[in-house]
């Protein structure tokens, strides 16, 4: 589903209505049923003398909430509207809402933080609606202002809390709290979702997203480009390879995988038992000699094979039989527990310039780059898929993440430098060289564990194997990774699976694909 910024929507809604003449209040209108059908719901099955109430600003937000507070009050709930902002400065639409709403006698309150009969009505409701900012919130908000304090009173209530459009203090555009944000139940945003609700912090202030149609022109909302975009059941489709009837072990690919040292034998061994249960063909896995009578008792599929080391890791003496073995397979996964040496780093950036086969680069393998970036950009023109966390992603590009805009960070990476970047944790991002960004919305706490990322270096590369397109490979690759990490938390849960039951799950990942 696409992902839009605040500057989208609002010129969304300008050719609305200057252009096709679609009155805003109807507009306005259209928004505040989304809302209060969320409240309804939340209520149901006891609605009638149930106790609401709903804090606005003094913008077009503030008046999508004072419009549902009549469609709530209309619907037998007990509400009351506090506005937290200057009545003078409410907009034409908002001061609209507040003449119907003032038709039904309820009356739109000044907000006073230090009112107790204020405080304990909202303390006291089962519902609140957070419409106190909307998405042109650019700057922090202040705690100690009226609006701050409101949004503190709304994450105090044990009420269940309504947002309209994104929660009040989220940055629209990278889910970045401004200052401080509600923490809501459920988030009615319109038309389209915005990035700020799916990324950052705003995917987890938010709670449920619930997108609402409020009658801009389907073609106007459809010809909207988006570079940011969820992924999909059609894309997930689209992105797995078919499986030949009539293939070979060589036919679904050859992956070398280049990792391992001592003290780190798991992360290999995790990375080749993910590549075999998303359907590679071949996996071999070259790991250093003082661990291969390790992994060679671990896999069954796989074929390790012993490297030149020294002190446990792996030495540049091992290129010779590298080179050798990678001429023989499709990608190259490099980097699972590789360790941090001289002899590493050099061995990383080596195969990186040589290899002309898609290379999934990870862990220490990314580490290897600081400070020789340049080994990196030689691939321009060859795939390389880079898989970082934030943390060994700050190491390659140095305060890019200070922002807290983890989608323009990577975007901006991955076209400087001409690679697929896949920048992990909650709601892991993978940017294209071209400007587009896709974010993967599944996954769960199951997969902060030591290993996790390796079980991902192995679906990509397996994918890649297989001859999906590098894009395609990364962002189904996460998907599945993230999927598989559900279905291993239903038996396991999230406190007891491990990264070897989320590469078990990925079968029936796949399978809900194909089905």
């Amino acid at each position: 589903m696409k992902l839009t910024t605040a500057a989208q929507m609002r010129e969304l809604d300008r050719q609305a209505i200057e252009e096709r003449k679609i009155s805003s209040l109807e507009l306005m209108d259209r928004a505040a049923e989304g809302v209060a059908e969320a409240v309804l719901h939340l209520l149901r099955p006891g609605v009638r003398g149930s106790r609401a109430a709903v804090l606005c600003g003094s913008g077009n937000n503030g008046g999508d909430g004072i419009a549902a507070a009549r469609l709530l009050f209309l619907s037998g709930v007990r509400v009351r509207v506090f506005l937290a902002g200057s009545y003078e400065k409410l907009t034409p639409d908002a001061l609209a809402q507040t003449g119907r709403l003032s038709e039904c006698g309820v009356t739109l309150e000044a907000f006073d933080p230090e009112d107790a009969d204020q405080r304990n009505w909202v303390l006291g409701s089962q519902v609140c609606v957070d419409a106190l900012l909307g998405v042109g919130l650019s700057r922090p908000v202040d705690p100690a202002s009226p609006i701050g304090r409101a949004i503190a009173l709304l994450n105090e209530t044990p009420a269940l809390v309504v947002a309209a459009d994104v929660p009040s203090g989220i940055s629209a555009d990278t889910g970045a709290v401004l200052g401080c944000a509600v923490r809501a139940r459920t988030t009615v945003t319109f038309t389209y979702p915005k990035i700020g609700l799916a990324v950052g912090a705003g995917a987890v202030y938010a709670g449920e997203v619930i997108v609402r149609d409020i009658g801009i022109p389907a073609d106007l909302a459809s010809g909207l480009i988006c570079p940011a975009q969820t992924v999909e059941g059609d894309f997930l489709r689209q992105a797995l390879p078919p499986r030949q009837p009539d293939g070979h072990k060589g036919t679904f690919g050859k992956l070398l995988i280049v990792g391992g040292a001592v003290g780190y034998t798991g992360a290999p061994y995790l990375t080749a038992l993910a590549a075999e249960r998303t359907g590679c063909g071949l996996v071999s896995l070259g790991v250093p000699e003082a661990i291969w009578p390790v992994e060679a008792a671990k896999c069954v599929g796989a074929m390790p094979f012993p490297l030149a080391d020294q002190k446990g890791m792996l030495h540049t003496d091992a290129l010779k039989k590298l080179r050798k073995k990678l001429a023989e397979c499709d990608v190259l996964a490099l980097g699972p527990g590789l360790g941090r040496s001289e002899q590493v780093s050099e061995l990383v950036c080596t195969l990186l310039r040589e290899a002309k086969q898609p290379v999934v680069l990870d862990a220490d393998g990314i580490n290897a780059l600081e400070g020789h970036i340049d080994s990196l950009d030689v691939r321009r023109d060859r795939v390389t898929v880079l898989t970082p966390h934030d943390g060994e992603f700050a190491r390659l590009a140095p305060g890019a993440l200070d922002g807290g805009d983890r989608v323009e960070a990577a975007r901006t990476f991955a076209r400087d430098h001409g690679c697929v970047l896949v920048l992990k944790g909650h709601r892991t991002v993978t940017a294209t060289p071209w400007g587009n960004v896709l974010v993967n919305t599944c996954g769960c706490s199951a997969l902060s564990k030591g290993g996790s990322g390796d079980v991902l270096t192995g679906v990509i590369a397996s994918l890649l194997a297989q001859g999906a397109a590098p894009v395609r490979a990364a962002a189904l690759g996460v998907w599945l990774h993230g999927r598989a990490g559900e279905l291993a938390a239903k038996t396991w849960t999230e406190y007891g699976a491990t990264p070897e039951d989320v590469a078990g799950c990925l079968p029936e990942a796949i399978r809900e694909i194909l089905e």
